[in-house]
């Protein structure tokens, strides 16, 4: 019997990994602090690029570590494209997020569960590897995300025909008001693969939380 597992003072233990770009790292970051008010242990992994121009609150309950982008002197800027970036980020982030949960488990604080940003779906995989909970974490509206799904299934066809959208649980959208990456097909095709493969392995994920409620949708 562990008896560690009846005496750690936390129910569960949880490694928070989001995309290192503002708007990825504040909602998963609000996220980090619900779950530590209750009784939840929470790891929040930047990028080392990313971890040099962010300081912890003195009184925080959030445990703060790094993994490797790849790029740790210049992050995305030093990549040169969105593509060299992703790719990169995948190999070296798969490899340090390794080492880290490794890390973790030796230091007696063993990850019960990997909270990923959507644009990571590598981190998955990795999760699966160690056995440990994989949660996939969107960051987007549900209605983005909406539309990002039903791209990559191959039910919204690109480029996009007609004047209107029509998608399951959505008014009809004319095609100006659809994502960027959808309605100008081909901009940015490094961040198009990005937002579209966040779906990539979707059903292999043990829980799926989406940063958004009803009044936000309503529009």
């Amino acid at each position: 019997m562990d008896d560690q597992k009846y005496t750690k003072p936390y129910k569960a233990h949880v490694l928070v990994l989001p995309y290192p770009a503002q708007g990825h790292i504040n909602p998963m970051l609000q996220f980090c602090k619900r779950l530590v008010t209750r009784d939840i242990k929470a790891t929040f992994a930047n990028s080392v690029f990313i971890s040099k121009s962010m300081h912890a609150h003195p009184g925080t309950s959030i445990t703060f570590e790094t993994i490797s982008d790849g790029y740790d002197d210049g992050g995305y800027e030093q990549a040169g494209s969105a593509e060299a970036y992703l790719e990169m980020f995948r190999i070296a982030g798969s490899e340090t997020l390794a080492d880290l949960i490794k890390k973790l488990d030796a230091s007696g604080h063993p990850v019960d569960a990997l909270i990923y940003d959507g644009f990571l779906p590598w981190a998955l995989d990795v999760a699966k590897q160690f056995g440990i909970v994989g949660v996939v974490f969107f960051t987007q509206s549900c209605a983005v995300n909406s539309i990002y799904y039903h791209v990559h299934k191959g039910l919204l066809p690109l480029p996009l025909s007609g004047k209107n959208v029509s998608l399951p649980g959505l008014p009809f959208l004319e095609n100006w008001e659809t994502p960027s990456f959808v309605y100008i097909y081909g901009s940015y095709p490094g961040f198009y693969d990005m937002v579209v493969n966040q779906f990539s392995n979707i059903d292999g994920a043990d829980w799926v939380l989406f940063n958004t409620f009803y009044e936000l949708e309503q529009e």
